[in-house]
């Protein structure tokens, strides 16, 4: 009797099965990976915005006039600065709508919080960015002096 060249129907589903094993396995791993790392560019990207407000205050003794000065990779429909200025104290809150897993932020940006309230009431919000906190997710505020 000659036998016939190919894979049977149970050869078949046994590498299927086992195929489907794997995914089912790689797949919680790597969709974790990518909130992981969308979480650490928002983390990254409110730091930015910042530290570019602080620098720019600190070395023109100028606050911006865009956003896109101070975040030029940033894609500024998904941020906003907000911030306030009295008596050579500033206060800025750098804040995203994007959709974050915040407690991710979160571990990578310690100060950040998720709540709106860190925005002074009388801040100013900077032109070409958000001009409202009210769909923000993060938000992350830092204070300094200018003497």
């Amino acid at each position: 009797m000659r036998r016939k060249k190919g894979f049977s129907l149970i050869e078949m589903l046994i590498v299927l099965s086992v195929m489907a094993a794997l995914i089912a396995t790689i797949t919680p791993v790597a969709m974790n990976a990518i909130r992981k790392a969308k979480a650490i560019q928002v983390a990254y990207n409110l730091k930015v915005l910042v530290t570019g407000m602080e620098n720019k205050i600190l070395l023109d003794s100028a606050v911006p006039q865009d956003i896109s000065i101070i975040g030029r990779d940033i894609d500024t429909t998904h941020y906003g600065v907000a911030y306030t200025f009295s008596d050579g104290h500033y206060t800025i809150v750098a804040f995203t709508t994007d959709d974050v897993n915040f407690d991710m932020v979160q571990g990578t940006l310690k100060n950040a919080t998720n709540t709106s309230s860190v925005i002074p009431t009388d801040a100013v919000f900077l032109p070409g960015g958000l001009q409202t906190a009210s769909e923000g997710k993060v938000f992350y505020r830092v204070e300094f002096d200018i003497y």
